[in-house]
């Protein structure tokens, strides 16, 4: 059972820098602890990081990706053994070249951020397969990141899990997840797909989009890189990233999230697009504020999420649950009003204090689907 995240490789990681190998051109071996080297010109590092074992893991990477040729591993239980990856961005000062990163999940650039993966999967050992994707509150290049780290789970073995508990479903990147949480000194927001795959293509912020509307990410925080590997508890020779891509700056992927937020793991939200009214009453320094959502469909548990423009903040809720974290806030349901049938609306407010100007929320979601105004 998983009860240390992948990312505490980070803390060996340091050692990385110090026996980065040449940039790989043909097939190059890896069996260093911490080795590391760099393929299509910089363009992606790929890491050996063994950091929970003492077995001896290599790795042979290719201009595409890498496979695990030898890994002896044996972690029955606790952490897993390594975090073989390959990667765009900066992890522990070691940087790929031209990916843009840190880049704030504010700026419109973050909306471009793509990435897709092929892997291979051995006939025996115990093991998940992840991308580890890194948020933190400053631009940072060095050390530990210290604000979200979001791992999406395409495949694991054996009785591992994610760090924490699950708190619910989504339905993202076409395809169904568990979602658990867990904080270790950062928030770690895993989604686990329900149906195994050995590919995926999608772009960064719908995930982002999701853990924004749960509460456990902020706009302002920075990407710092989007990682893909394995954590290997019980052998791990076979395991392949065949191919990996990332790119930025392309078109813009639809602003329509995919996520579907839950309350709880046995009754998953539901519903289709939405329509928002929002009524202020303002003061000097103060204001109330009423939202009317109106479902295109009968809702059973339901999530609105919105930010605020200007650095207002909430002091006091009704009707449902509301919390905020920097700009983002969110309203749950009570238990009194979760079920909302066809023609039905949600109906909640707030009070609030704001400083210079107090501009009306943007981004309204309905269990993570857009709403516009009514």
């Amino acid at each position: 059972m998983r009860m240390i995240t992948a990312s505490l490789a980070m803390l060996g990681s340091v050692a990385a820098s110090l026996v980065v190998g040449q940039t790989a051109h043909a097939d190059t071996v890896i069996c260093d602890k911490y080795g590391s080297t760099t393929v299509q010109n910089g363009k992606y590092v790929v890491i050996n990081n063994v950091w929970g074992s003492s077995a001896t893991q290599c790795i042979n990477v290719t201009n595409n990706g890498f496979t695990v040729t030898q890994a002896q591993h044996n972690n029955t239980g606790g952490t897993p053994a390594a975090y073989p990856a390959i990667y765009a961005g900066c992890h522990y000062a070691n940087c790929s070249t031209n990916s843009g990163l840190p880049l704030q999940a504010s700026n419109s650039q973050f909306n471009t951020v793509q990435t897709s993966v092929s892997m291979s999967y051995p006939g025996s050992g115990i093991y998940d397969a992840a991308y580890d994707i890194w948020f933190d509150p400053t631009p940072r290049k060095d050390g530990q990141n210290t604000g979200a780290e979001i791992m999406v789970w395409l495949n694991h073995t054996g009785s591992v899990q994610p760090v924490g508990s699950r708190v619910g479903t989504a339905n993202i990147a076409g395809a169904t997840w568990d979602v658990w949480f867990g904080n270790i000194g950062w928030n770690v927001i895993s989604y686990v797909r329900t149906s195994p795959t050995n590919s995926i293509s999608f772009a960064v912020r719908n995930f982002y989009d999701d853990t924004v509307n749960r509460g456990y990410g902020q706009r302002s925080w920075y990407l710092t890189s989007v990682q893909a590997g394995f954590e290997p508890w019980v052998g791990g020779a076979g395991l392949a990233v065949n191919n990996f891509s990332y790119s930025i700056g392309g078109s813009v992927p639809s602003s329509t999230p995919t996520s579907t937020p839950t309350t709880s793991p046995s009754n998953p939200g539901n519903g289709g697009g939405c329509k928002v009214k929002y009524t202020k009453n303002e003061w000097q320094g103060g204001f109330t504020a009423d939202v009317t959502v109106t479902p295109s469909s009968a809702v059973n548990n339901w999530t609105v999420g919105f930010n605020f423009p200007n650095g207002q903040k909430i002091t006091s809720g009704w009707n449902a649950t509301v919390t905020q974290n920097g700009s983002s806030v969110t309203a749950k349901n009570l238990s009194y009003n979760g079920s909302v049938g066809a023609g039905g609306s949600i109906s909640f407010g707030f009070q609030g204090t704001w400083s210079g100007s107090n501009g009306n929320p943007t981004g309204f979601t309905l269990n993570g689907t857009a709403c516009t105004n009514a």
